[in-house]
């Protein structure tokens, strides 16, 4: 599901499957052998994707073969194959800026071809997703698992515990935090050990406070966005909350990839945590009577006087599908990519608690693993106005590391803000 959250936070670890295949000149990017691979992170959503490859095999002349990649090891190993004989011809994404160097180099096959022979691959899409992976006003990639939106969970014993409402503003938030820690409670978990999940507050309170204009602006280059007057706010805000002790005195040495931060919230030490929604499955499978009785999840409150919309949404739009341009079967990857809006494609990803972003999804909510919960996710994505793709994925891989390093600091008070407005200013450029 996120990136490289799920594999840590289930406690998995998905051997490195085909590669050995690809090595021997199995891909057929690099040489035919009546095969195409498609190489995908490794985690519990294999499932599916074993499932989808066995129901293209059934029809298909040319066959697809699965490789994975275990999930904390997939992007430094993709850009290790990619431009290789060993690169696979279908590949996992992010869209937005984990793919853009690869369109720059040549490596990516436009898909628009592929769409005008067939506008399901991109009709039946919520197009707010689809158009992640749109560079340059080419598409580059189909969707497939589920959108991953971050929202805010709860504890609701916690919570009713020490009379406090789910936050519909900043000052609630505020109001909560001096409640919660008079209780002797964290009121935030932060796996501030793993960087990314710090992320996740900046992108919610710099949209809430300037809008995702500012964010687009940063990211077409212009550097000037990072030291606006918003910007500026959003920074003293979030400085606000970290001195008010919303996150404890040790939210650096929590992580979420071994389920402390998740733990911390399930067994009532924390009230709530920011999170994507992965964190559901994640409490379901280390905490499942916490999961079905006491996990509560809402939206991110909206601040006054702000420029962003509350039914803004952050996070992960969607995984995608990427082709090389160098396959040998490009109408076979075509076929493939079909069966990423098939009813079985969606039934099979609910069922492991996945959202797909088909159009057809909401016709099947009732058979999710948690119906009231992926329609809850479904609604909010649907009505958002503006679903921003996480910083770390919509920059070009590149900026991952100066991305977290700066939010790390800032939060632990290593930078100011003329430092934080520099580090970002100094990112690669998109």
């Amino acid at each position: 599901m996120k990136r490289r959250a799920l594999v840590g936070a289930l406690g998995l670890t998905v051997a490195l499957v085909g590669m050995t295949a690809c090595g021997s000149g199995g891909s057929s990017a690099g040489g035919d052998s009546g095969t195409i691979h498609v190489l995908v992170y490794g985690d519990a959503s294999n499932k599916v994707e074993k499932q989808l490859v066995e129901t293209f095999n059934k029809t298909s002349k040319v066959k697809a073969v699965l490789d994975t990649i275990p999930g904390a090891d997939y992007q430094a190993k993709l850009n290790t194959v990619i431009n290789t004989p060993q690169a696979p011809d279908v590949f996992f994404n992010w869209g937005g800026g984990s793919i853009q160097p690869y369109v720059k180099s040549g490596l990516l096959l436009p898909l628009d071809d592929m769409i005008a022979a067939d506008p399901g691959l991109k009709g039946n899409f919520l197009p707010s997703v689809f158009n992640t992976a749109v560079i340059d006003g080419k598409s580059y990639g189909v969707p497939m698992r589920g959108t991953q939106p971050v929202l805010l969970f709860h504890n609701k014993k916690v919570l009713a515990d020490a009379g406090v409402s789910v936050p519909k503003t900043w000052d609630d938030l505020l109001d909560a935090v001096r409640v919660l820690k008079a209780k002797g409670v964290t009121p935030f978990a932060l796996g501030g050990g793993d960087q990314w999940p710090t992320l996740m507050w900046y992108e919610y309170v710099f949209d809430r406070v300037a809008g995702p204009e500012l964010f687009q602006k940063a990211l077409s280059g212009d550097k000037s966005a990072w030291e606006s007057e918003d910007a500026k706010k959003a920074l003293g805000m979030l400085k606000q909350l970290v001195d008010a002790g919303a996150f404890g005195s040790n939210f650096d040495s929590v992580k979420f990839t071994d389920g402390g931060s998740p733990a911390l919230l399930a067994k009532g030490k924390a009230a709530f945590e920011l999170m994507g929604s992965w964190e559901y499955a994640t409490q379901q499978d280390a905490n499942p009577d916490f999961a079905k009785g006491n996990l509560g999840y809402s939206g991110f409150p909206g601040i006054a006087g702000g420029k962003g919309d509350p039914a803004d949404v952050v996070g992960n739009t969607n995984n995608f599908y990427s082709v090389l341009k160098k396959t040998k079967h490009p109408e076979a990857a075509a076929a493939f990519l079909k069966l990423m809006y098939s009813d079985e494609f969606v039934k099979a990803q609910l069922a492991i608690g996945n959202l797909p972003t088909t159009t057809n999804t909401e016709q099947f909510l009732g058979t999710a693993a948690n119906p009231d919960y992926s329609k809850y996710q479904y609604d909010l994505v649907k009505a958002a106005p503006s679903f921003q793709l996480s910083w770390d994925q919509a920059y070009p891989p590149a900026a991952n590391t100066p991305i977290h390093t700066a939010v790390q600091q800032f939060f632990n008070g290593k930078l100011d803000v003329d430092g934080f407005v520099k580090a970002m200013q100094a990112l690669p450029a998109s």
